[in-house]
């Protein structure tokens, strides 16, 4: 029964996904993530603190120190949270990365899908 109840949340909105993203500083890092917090489009966020990244860009290798983060979602508020990353991200082209989590713990996916708006039935 567990795997059906599995396998369905795959085949639908209610599938979760984490999002990672990296920001040019913690308190742009912060901001953005009280903010897709508080509108539901992540469960949480966490901060995983400072990377150093390398990486070529218009042409030129560069390095930053960023800090990067981790949202828990479901895939049906994806794209809203890809979009709402962007509006509030300082860089031209934000590194975001979603990763499958079909594996979640069931009591925790069903925690995700709460904090996001989702439906468990």
């Amino acid at each position: 029964m567990a795997s059906e109840t599995l396998l369905e949340s795959r085949l639908d909105g209610n599938r979760i996904v984490t999002v990672y993203c990296t920001f040019p500083d913690r308190d742009s890092a912060l901001t953005a993530s009280r903010k897709i917090v508080q509108e539901e489009l992540a469960a949480c966020a966490n901060m995983l603190g400072e990377v150093r990244s390398v990486y070529r860009w218009q042409g030129e290798i560069a390095e930053s120190g960023e800090v990067a983060i981790l949202f828990k979602t479901r895939f049906a508020a994806l794209e809203a949270l890809r979009t709402r990353i962007k509006a509030l991200h300082s860089y031209d082209l934000p590194a975001i990365t979603v990763w499958s989590a079909d594996e979640t713990d069931r009591q925790f996916a069903d925690w995700i899908i709460e904090q996001t708006g989702g439906s468990l039935f």
